[in-house]
């Protein structure tokens, strides 16, 4: 009998439109289990159409976390999502041995398993903002800033360099944790062990299911939920595939079947970008979205063989 924990989170990644959600949604039942969503636009509750949520029947089937639990109007990154999805994972291990973590949103999910490296990706719009203050009220107000959010690293940078202040900001305000806490970090203490498979299909069915999406949420009405939220185009949560070609077609730019074209395309590049991330960041055994009952045998291998 070995020590590993016997609780394990089975992580469903992939590209956009590979089909997670229905995969997760029958696995979740196999195992009697829930989800929790590691996608970083399903979080906000104002936008539906454009982030491709479970519809609300998807949602009454089986239980979803991280699903419409935030507002666009929150800053919102992979270190706040580490720090409340482990607090959740850590309640719902009491009651299950199984979780599903689902998702495209390679960030979140690392954290999740590894901890937020301080090299993520963060939002410039971040940055902008904080140079915006800078410029308006000088390097006092950053200096304040630092020392009222991470006294830690205040009490060792240089002070002057506005350049490294603004870098520490910018990661506290995007992650939630004090640039401090990453200088020399070692990687958390998990209490489950990851079952990390990769969902793809291949590439021409890949596209085209992309291609039916984006024409499904056109028919759904993503130009009308976009034109909602014209006057806050700003926000990150709106700086994303989906909205902001249709706020160049609302700009004048291009047409509307122009606009839906490149959200095609666009849609298209992010999948193949999320591919390569989840390839070469980490080793996920990979399925195509239709192996339900090879999943299943894969779990059960796993979670039968650490038991043993």
């Amino acid at each position: 009998m070995n020590n590993l924990p016997s609780r394990y989170l089975v992580v469903i990644a992939g590209p956009t439109a590979v089909g997670k959600t229905a995969l997760a949604i029958q696995l979740a039942k196999h195992f009697r289990s829930v989800i929790i969503s590691a996608d970083s636009r399903q979080f906000y509750r104002e936008l539906s159409i454009g982030t491709a949520k479970p519809n609300e029947e998807q949602l009454k089937e089986i239980p979803h976390y991280f699903v419409n639990n935030k507002s666009i109007n929150e800053l919102y990154g992979a270190g706040h999502f580490e720090k409340e999805a482990i607090d959740c994972l850590t309640e719902l291990f009491e009651a299950h041995s199984i979780l599903f973590m689902v998702g495209g949103s390679g960030l979140y999910i690392d954290a999740v398993l590894n901890g937020v490296d301080e090299f993520i990706d963060i939002p410039p719009t971040v940055r902008e903002t904080l140079n915006t203050r800078f410029k308006e009220e000088g390097i006092t107000w950053l200096q304040n800033e630092l020392k009222h959010h991470d006294p830690e690293y205040f009490n060792k940078v240089d002070v002057n360099n506005s350049q490294r202040i603004v870098r520490a900001l910018e990661v506290f305000t995007h992650t939630g944790i004090p640039y401090s806490k990453f200088l020399n970090r070692e990687k958390p203490d998990r209490n489950f062990t990851p079952i990390k498979i990769l969902i793809n299909t291949e590439r021409k069915e890949l596209y085209e299911r992309i291609d039916r999406r984006v024409d499904e949420m056109m028919k759904l009405g993503l130009l009308e939920e976009a034109k909602k939220f014209l006057d806050r185009r700003s926000l990150n949560a709106l700086k994303t595939v989906g909205y902001k070609e249709l706020y160049n077609h609302l700009d004048g730019t291009y047409g509307i079947d122009t606009a839906v074209e490149k959200i095609k395309q666009h849609t298209r590049n992010y999948a193949k970008r999320q591919l390569t991330w989840f390839k070469n960041k980490d080793v996920f055994q990979e399925f195509d979205s239709n192996d339900l009952e090879k999943i299943i045998e894969h779990i059960n291998r796993l979670t039968n063989k650490n038991r043993s």
